[in-house]
C-alpha cells in the first residue's frame, strides 16, 4: 500500500470506530465535545498494521537509538513498530515510561532493552491534547540523561502539546489534527 492509501485507511478507521462526538473529560482535565480513543484501532490488527506502517515512514526520516513512550497509549503502537522493523529486517528498541517506579524487583521507570545514558530517542503517543504525558515522559527521560529530539502521535488534537513539547526543545509531529475529524 502506498502511503496515501495507507493515511485514507486509518483516517477512516479511527473516525468511524475511535471518534466520538460527546462531551467528555480528557486527562488533561479540560472538557472537550470530541473524544478520539486511538487505543479501539490501536489493539486491532489493521489499526496496529496502518500506524505502524505510517509511523515507520516518519521514523526512517529521523536519527535515533530508541522509540519509547508513556504507558498506555504508546504500549501498542510500540509493539506495532517493533513488529514492523523485524519484517523489514531493521533493528528497533523501542521502550515504555511507567507512570511511576515499580515498587518491586528493579524498581525500573523505564521499561525494555537498556538505553545508554546520552542517547538520542524519539517519543510517540497516541493522542496528545495539552502534551502532559509526553512532558513527563520527557522529565523522566531526562533524570537518566536521555534526550528527546522528537515526538509523534496519532491525533493532535491541537490545545497545546505542541507548545509545552517545544518548551522541551521536542518538536511534535502528528499524522492527524483533530481538525481534520471534526471540519
Amino acid at each position: 500500500m502506498n502511503e496515501k492509501d495507507l493515511r485514507r485507511d486509518l483516517f477512516k478507521l479511527i473516525y468511524n470506530e475511535a471518534f466520538f462526538k460527546k462531551r467528555i473529560l480528557l486527562s488533561s482535565g479540560k472538557i472537550s465535545s470530541f473524544y478520539v480513543d486511538v487505543r479501539k484501532i490501536s489493539l486491532k490488527s489493521k489499526g496496529a498494521f496502518l500506524i505502524a506502517n505510517l509511523l515507520w515512514k516518519e521514523l526512517e526520516k529521523e536519527k535515533f537509538s530508541a522509540v519509547g513512550g508513556p504507558t498506555l497509549g504508546a504500549d501498542p503502537i510500540l509493539s506495532s513498530l517493533a513488529y514492523h522493523a523485524h519484517i523489514k529486517r531493521k533493528c528497533l528498541k523501542t521502550f515504555i515510561v511507567r507512570k511511576s517506579a515499580k515498587k518491586h524487583g528493579r524498581a525500573k521507570i523505564i521499561e525494555g532493552p537498556n538505553i545508554p545514558k546520552n542517547s538520542k530517542v524519539i517519543i510517540i503517543d497516541d493522542v496528545a491534547t495539552t502534551g502532559k504525558s509526553l512532558v513527563e515522559a520527557i522529565q523522566k527521560l531526562r533524570t537518566l540523561k536521555i534526550n528527546v529530539t522528537k515526538a509523534f502521535v496519532v491525533v493532535d488534537r491541537e490545545e497545546g502539546a505542541g507548545e509545552a513539547l517545544s518548551g522541551y526543545g521536542c518538536p511534535l509531529q502528528s499524522l492527524f489534527k483533530l481538525r481534520e475529524f471534526t471540519e
